[in-house]
């Protein structure tokens, strides 16, 4: 006969008044962890008691139950309770629900109710956040509701918008975490599944990789074309904005790179056209220009307009207010975010006052024209004042009009003509008395006699001769026609024909810029006159813009269809006579710069040259993008260079002189084999600091012991 199997009976539970509950000493929790008490106080304060706290009956020494009981299982759920009963937010004998426990020991109901309790996954919370917006809460709500940040509750929507595809991958751990924050990039669910397929073709599932290869047909915030958009109007007008929330992204990705460029040109459109109204003959519009795309083109000299009486008003508030914030902040190591922010604005309006643009004669205006563009900061950039070759007006010249310039070539004229009188009395002579004009052969052998005492004079003078020398510079760097010297100097300015990205855009083209535009700004507008102008300048001014005129001609660029040994070799030596610093000049190695231009042979090399072997090695396994990539933020700050942006001889820097048959080699047989440095590996990506069993169960479930 069959014997019935015997029924479990369970533990019986019922309202306990509080004051008649105490902690055990049984509680095998000892280490802090979780939900703190203070936040589970207000948990249980909004929501009540949501979990029944395990107790066993307190027995005397006879085995008399005393009415009180212990709590072995629950203590953090007591300890809330009773911060609520000292904050008279619960009275001392409030019920508290309780499941009582007879029979085996305390220590095994504290262990058995924490080892037993299966953690939320992950990805119920997610959604679980996402229901409660679905029901009308919006993130600050939700966030007050489950005692986390605003910021937190928006990465939990992030993770639970992610294709649903991909979620299920994630429930059944085919994925890890940090794979799925960094598909949170792109919102797109089918460019998602995309990337998930690619990742399954590839040994390299690191989550940098993933956030990369959803962002590659992207624009970085910090693109100069998205300054210029803004991302208001990039937004308003149905522009789309890819974040990470989960680590740094210095603001983010524009999506449509089309849609951006097409609005770029309706917003340069637009600025064009203001510009074309102040009738010059043609505007050149683009986002950006090649170095050197003025080269060949004289400019006009404009004059700047005086400051009226409100904008003289407004500059000297702005002035006052600047420098009683640097004077409030002094002493001060780090300015406040909103101080440093007023600061950049009031710096941006004086340059704008500063910088306003140049008045043209009206009557040149017709023949020059303008270049329209924007520069590195995302700003407008108009270059006005440009004549083209063709639109040169010819020079008529007459003898009623006769400038100074042409006074110089009447005189020789006139000793031609064998007469030191005007050009009246000349007319007279030849008239009355027949005089013939110096023979040519004559001429010559006179004016040779005077070349000849000019060289000796003029060697004998260095002041002079530093002077004549200066004239012809300048005529050459500033005047398109200035051919008032009968020096043979010539200044020859080289253009890059090679472009290299992002040059005119350097901080060094504007620094040369800047300098070149001071010395417009004081030299006279007709050559004529620069000899007069030079000898009145002191003598630091002749130095400065002497060096100015040399420095226009330096070409150090390597070209492989002109080999220039020697003229390298020069560069070497001239960069150790004002010893270059290209690291202050502003160049860093990046992808675009370096690092995805040369050999994986060659990124390691530099990785482990800058932070040593172990950092190398670290990368040596990644493919040729994501090893780019991660040199990148390796080498960021180190002052690394690459052989031939470095300065023989300076500090911290071991170069070989290079010889002129390395030099004559092509420049990746010159760069050679770059030492292994010492040091340990800087840690190239930040950790996630999210915690993922924190992220995984509720709030009072983390507090069960």
């Amino acid at each position: 006969m069959a014997t019935a199997a015997k029924k479990i009976t369970l533990s019986s539970s019922r309202d306990i008044p509080f004051n008649q509950l105490v902690i055990s000493q049984a509680n095998v929790r000892l280490i802090k962890a979780g939900v703190s008490i203070e936040d589970l106080a207000e948990d249980i304060a909004r929501r009540t008691l949501l979990q029944s706290i395990t107790v066993r009956p307190v027995r005397d020494a006879d085995g008399n139950e005393t009415g009180m009981f212990e709590i072995p299982a629950g203590g953090r759920r007591y300890r809330a309770l009773e911060l609520l009963v000292k904050q008279k937010r619960l009275a001392k004998n409030a019920p508290v629900p309780c499941v009582i426990r007879e029979g085996g020991l305390a220590e095994e109901d504290s262990l058995a109710e924490n080892i037993q309790r299966a953690p939320l996954h992950p990805l119920d919370q997610f959604r679980a956040f996402l229901t409660f917006r679905e029901k009308g809460m919006s993130e600050e709500e939700i966030a007050a509701n489950q005692f986390v940040s605003a910021s937190v509750v928006k990465q939990r929507l992030r993770l639970a918008s992610v294709s649903p595809k991909l979620l299920d991958v994630y429930a059944e751990d085919g994925m890890t975490l940090d794979q799925l924050m960094a598909f949170t990039v792109n919102g797109d669910h089918e460019r998602q599944e995309q990337v998930f397929e690619r990742l399954a073709q590839s040994y390299n599932k690191e989550s940098h990789t993933i956030r990369r290869m959803l962002t590659e047909a992207a624009v970085r915030v910090s693109d100069k074309r998205a300054q210029f958009v803004g991302l208001d109007a990039y937004a308003e007008a149905g522009g789309v904005i890819l974040r990470d929330l989960f680590q740094g992204d210095d603001g983010g990705w524009l999506q449509d790179v089309n849609f951006l460029e097409r609005l770029v040109a309706d917003k340069l459109r637009v600025q064009s056209d203001a510009i074309s109204a102040e009738g010059w003959k043609w505007i050149d519009v683009a986002p950006d220009f090649p170095y050197g795309h003025t080269y060949g083109l004289r400019r006009l000299r404009g004059e700047q307009p005086a400051l009226t009486e409100q904008e003289q008003v407004t500059r000297d508030a702005l002035e006052a207010e600047l420098n009683g914030l640097e004077e409030a902040y002094r002493d001060s190591d780090e300015l406040p975010e909103e101080v440093d922010e007023r600061l950049g604005e009031i710096e941006t309006a004086i340059s704008a006052i500063d910088e306003r643009p140049e008045i043209f004669n009206p009557d040149e205006i017709g023949c020059a024209g303008a270049f329209v563009s924007i520069d590195a900061s995302g700003n407008l950039k108009v270059e006005r004042g440009y004549v083209r070759p063709e639109d040169e007006r010819p020079v008529e010249a007459g003898v009623d009009d006769e400038t100074a310039a042409d006074a110089g070539a009447a005189r020789a004229e006139r000793l031609l003509n064998g007469s030191t009188a005007g050009p009246e009395t000349t007319i007279e002579q030849d008239e009355d008395n027949g005089l013939k004009p110096i023979p040519d052969r004559l001429m010559t052998e006179l004016t040779a006699h005077r070349t000849l005492a000019l060289r000796h004079a003029l060697g004998e003078q260095p002041d002079v001769a530093f002077l004549a020398a200066l004239h012809a510079l300048t005529l050459r760097a500033f005047y398109r026609y200035g051919s008032d010297t009968c020096l043979e100097l010539d200044l020859k300015i080289i253009s890059f024909g090679a472009q290299t990205p992002s040059l005119n855009d350097s901080r060094m083209a504007d620094a040369v810029d800047a300098r070149h535009q001071s010395w417009v700004a004081v030299l006279p507008k007709e050559p004529e006159d620069l000899w007069e102008a030079l000898q009145t300048f002191e003598i630091d001014s002749r130095q400065a813009l002497f060096a100015h005129c040399v420095s226009l001609s330096v070409n150090a660029i390597y070209e492989a269809y002109n080999r220039r040994p020697s003229a390298l070799s020069h560069a070497d030596r001239l960069a150790q006579a004002v010893d270059l610093d290209m690291v202050a000049a502003g160049w860093v190695p990046t992808v675009d710069t370096y690092l995805g231009r040369v050999t994986k042979a060659r990124i390691l090399a530099s990785v482990r040259e800058a932070k040593g072997t172990r950092a190398g090695d670290r990368i040596e396994h990644l493919k040729k993008d994501d090893m780019a990539e991660t040199a990148q933020q390796l080498l960021a700050d180190t002052g690394w260079l690459p052989e031939p942006l470095r300065t023989p001889g300076r500090p911290g820097v071991t170069v070989a002189e290079p010889s002129s048959t390395a030099i004559d080699g092509s420049i990746e047989q010159r760069v050679g084999e770059t030492a292994e440095g010492g040091g340990e590996l800087a840690v190239a990506e930040a950790e996630l600091q999210t915690d993922n069993e924190a992220a995984a169960v509720d709030t009072q479930a983390v507090a069960a012991e």
